[in-house]
């Protein structure tokens, strides 16, 4: 299976391709110093250089550090999967086939790069507490999303419900984060989409 950061899902011109090659080789050089040399001890100067871009560039891609760990392409393609699940479905299931989707998408290095970025979150404590911020902009976003499918407004407060229950299983079903591995990364999608199901049927008991 082909890296998903390497091939959009949609067609898009050179420069779109040339910002997604360089923000893949930012993140991938990134990861690579934080095994080698620990994730504090990393300084964005010296990912930056293994990148060969500028501090400055790896600024627009990555607004810090840790955004380079809790920004990743499955989200972004989950999205995009989101929006192409035919409009009869609900939310919940839209987003579960949207998941699957992704998930098909996904090669064995997505995996031990998912299963590193989940230990590094939980482990790394300056990387947990940005983690909340991303939590809620990815909250909007689902929440946006499903708003959008529902033709309703973005702040629509039942959209929002959906995508912060969404979110509490894909939390709930992926636990203990911290001893994820690249091998246990498939069974905990697996999981997750057990959790949206039982999600999806009204979490009955």
């Amino acid at each position: 299976m082909t890296d998903m950061t390497e091939v959009p899902a949609r067609p898009c011109g050179l420069r779109e391709r040339k910002k997604a090659r360089t923000r893949a080789s930012i993140r991938e050089h990134a990861l690579r110093l934080f095994s080698e040399h620990g994730y504090s001890a990393t300084t964005i100067e010296q990912i930056a250089a293994a990148a060969e871009v500028s501090p400055a560039t790896f600024f627009r891609y990555f607004p810090t550090k840790e955004d380079v760990v809790l920004q990743d392409d499955f989200d972004i393609i989950t999205l995009q999967e989101l929006e192409a699940q035919p409009a009869e479905l609900g939310p919940i299931a839209a987003f579960r086939a949207a998941a699957t989707a992704a998930r098909r998408r996904m090669s064995e290095e997505d995996l031990a790069r998912f299963a590193q970025t989940t230990r590094l979150t939980f482990s790394t404590p300056e990387i947990r507490e940005r983690a909340i911020d991303e939590l809620i902009r990815t909250t909007d976003v689902i929440a946006g999303a499903i708003a959008t499918r529902l033709g309703r407004s973005p702040d629509d407060f039942a959209a929002r419900n959906i995508a912060g229950a969404i979110i509490g299983v894909v939390m709930t079903s992926s636990m203990p984060w911290d001893e994820m591995t690249a091998a246990s990364a498939d069974y905990v999608y697996d999981r997750i989409d057990a959790g949206l199901a039982h999600l999806e049927a009204g979490l009955p008991l």
